[in-house]
Parts: C-alpha cells; structure tokens; sequence
C-alpha cells in the first residue's frame, strides 16, 4: 500500500486506466460531436474501466474483485473496438504492432502522477485524430494484457485462500467449536 492506504494507487494498471481515461475524454471533446452516443459510450468505458479497478481493489472479497477486475478489462475492450471503429469510418490506419511507435508507447510506463497530467506523458501523440486514436488503441490492449495478468493473479489467490464467504463460515465454524451454548 501507499501513503494513502489504498492498495489500488499502487497498481500499474490504475495509472495506465488514468491515462486512458484522460486521454479518451481529450479525444472524444476534440473529434466526437457532443451529444453523440458514441462519445458518451467511448467516455463512460474509459471511466467505467478505470473505477472498476478501484472498487474491485476496495472489496474484501476475492469474488468481487475478480469480477470487478474482469468488467474493467471488458470496459477497455469495447473502448479498444470503438477507436478501432473511429479510424476505419475515417480511413485513418491502425497502425501494426511492430510499429515504432506502438512499441515506443508500449514500453512506457505510466507512473502515479501528482498533478493529474500522466497522460501528458503520450503528448507527441495528440496531435491529431490518428496518433490520439492508435494511442488509445494500443494503450487499450496494454491495459487489458495487464488485467488478464492481474486476473490470472487473482484467481490463484482465490484457490490457494479460498473466498470470504468460505473463510467466514470457516471463522464460524472455529467459533463454534470454542464455546459451548
């Protein structure tokens, strides 16, 4: 845990899910009309991503927390497919995983940020609607490679501890064998 003491904050992928959200609400002010759904949909993913890892760090359940990890991996998934969807309407390239400049943003690393700028970290691509879309884009399918790993985590914790119900009713069980009614 950090200073704060909330476990999340030390998480990558929380800082990754920041810069995601930043940067999808930047892209979606500059090239989304407002009122749009797809705006709507492409900001509420982002966010939806990022909270979904907060409160599945927050849960005292195992459970819940797999299951809050896993619909923030699926929160980046539909973002991933909108701004695929973005560059194919526009005839924008998705640039190819061997690009230089994937694998110049993949080998960043998103650091937790004081003043809430981290995605000013990726500034050389926001330059235009296809840098800030195969940005998102490859942030996207770097954050859902880390849940997939924080996921697979997880679930080995979960068979080697078991979940709270099963832990509780164990506590219950100790209890109740230690004092007599």
């Amino acid at each position: 845990m950090n200073k704060s003491g909330f476990g999340y904050e030390s998480l990558v992928v929380y800082w990754i899910a920041c810069s995601i959200y930043d940067v999808t609400v930047l892209f979606t002010k500059q090239h989304i009309p407002y009122g749009s759904r797809t705006r709507d949909q492409m900001d509420q993913a982002a966010r939806s991503g990022k909270q979904n890892i907060v409160e599945g760090s927050l849960e005292i359940s195992t459970e819940s927390n797999l299951k809050l990890t896993g619909v923030a991996r699926a929160s980046f998934g539909e973002l991933l497919e909108d701004a695929k969807d973005y560059l194919r309407q526009h005839n924008l390239p998705l640039w190819d995983k061997n690009d230089p400049r994937v694998w110049q943003i993949r080998k960043t690393i998103d650091l937790p940020y004081k003043s809430y700028t981290s995605y000013m970290t990726y500034k050389t691509y926001m330059n235009n609607p296809e840098n800030i879309c195969n940005l998102l884009v490859t942030l996207c399918y770097k954050e859902m490679y880390l849940l997939s790993k924080l996921l697979a985590a997880q679930q080995q914790k979960f068979v080697k501890e078991g979940g709270f119900r099963e832990n509780l009713f164990k506590k219950r069980q100790q209890y109740k064998n230690t004092v007599s009614f």
